[in-house]
């Protein structure tokens, strides 16, 4: 057994801590606010994000990030990607070299870079890293319920090292070494469960929205690809597999995204009813840019991109996308 800090105590972030501590370690789970944290302790659950799923008696909560990741083997970040690199720096403030695996999906806006190089920007290429992703809702997580995911990192004996931490009879966690195919499907997938959403809230059917995940599983390849990714990866757990539960179940913040699109609302006027991050909307922008700096073509994440920022209207993006011409399917 081992002690572990979880940085981030959302939805997420909570269900990891769980997974962990009904493995026998000792958690404490970390955020930057601290009513939440006041609350966690008090309510021995998280009532905000995670309601109904009582911590088990290893999970504590703290505001004290130095408390918090004090004898800790290793820490476990599950911010939004956003929040990164400010984290990192927190931690290269307290002289962390403790291991290190983040949950965070997407890349950072500003420089258009993967978690995985914020991680080395910050806090050097020789720290012991690794991330986890893959098809996994937290609440089922939380409720024990059957999920496999995907932890991957350069050094495949330390994430086999990682795996046995979070693995039990209801978790079951693969290893690989691809780092950037199981970064790029855990983002590429949220934009596109943002168009799901919009499929079916505009009524399109099941043909309409099957081919929209057979598709944006098309971009997702062509962009990781050419970012070095291994195929293989993507048409895994952490690529199609994430990609279906999260086009296909309203547990998905960015599908609930797109169907509030569909319903006529903006993309901000539904995260600030949701009050949580919905990572496809900041990704979207960054992988636009990124497609277009490699010259591949992502139609169906370029047009959810210009509906969220307001370069297009809704009506007008579908009607294009249904407008482009006839090609062949794998070429």
């Amino acid at each position: 057994m081992i002690n572990a800090a979880v940085l981030g105590a959302g939805s997420w972030g909570t269900a990891l801590a769980i997974q962990l501590a009904n493995n026998g370690h000792q958690v404490r789970a970390w955020d930057h606010d601290e009513e939440l944290i006041s609350a966690l302790n008090a309510d021995n659950e998280n009532k905000r994000y995670l309601p109904g799923n009582k911590f088990p008696t290893k999970l504590t909560a703290e505001h004290n990030l130095a408390t918090a990741i004090n004898h800790a083997d290793f820490i476990l970040s599950v911010v939004p990607s956003y929040a990164m690199r400010v984290v990192c720096e927190q931690l290269a403030a307290l002289q962390h070299t403790n291991k290190f695996i983040w949950a965070s999906k997407g890349f950072e806006k500003q420089t258009k870079m993967m978690m995985h190089q914020v991680v080395e920007d910050v806090l050097g290429k020789d720290i012991q890293s690794a991330v986890l992703s893959g098809p996994s809702f937290a609440k089922e997580v939380a409720d024990s319920l059957p999920t496999a995911v995907t932890l991957a990192s350069n050094d495949i004996g330390y994430a086999k090292e990682l795996a046995t931490y979070f693995h039990s009879d209801n978790f079951r966690v693969y290893v690989s070494d691809d780092v950037i195919g199981v970064e790029l499907g855990g983002t590429v997938k949220n934009v596109l469960a943002i168009a799901a959403g919009i499929v079916d809230g505009l009524g399109f059917g099941a043909n309409a929205r099957a081919a929209l995940v057979t598709r944006g599983l098309a971009e997702m390849i062509r962009l990781g690809v050419a970012l070095k990714a291994n195929p293989k990866t993507l048409m895994g757990l952490a690529g199609i597999g994430d990609l279906v539960l999260t086009c296909t179940d309203d547990q998905s913040r960015n599908r609930r995204l797109g169907l509030a699109l569909a319903q006529g609302k903006k993309a901000q006027q539904y995260m600030d009813e949701l009050g949580q991050a919905v990572e496809g909307f900041h990704a979207a922008q960054v992988i636009h840019e990124i497609a277009k700096d490699n010259g591949v073509e992502m139609p169906i994440c370029e047009k959810v991109w210009k509906v969220l920022n307001g370069h297009l209207e809704l009506n007008t993006a579908i009607a294009e996308l249904l407008g482009r011409d006839m090609k062949e399917e794998f070429c």
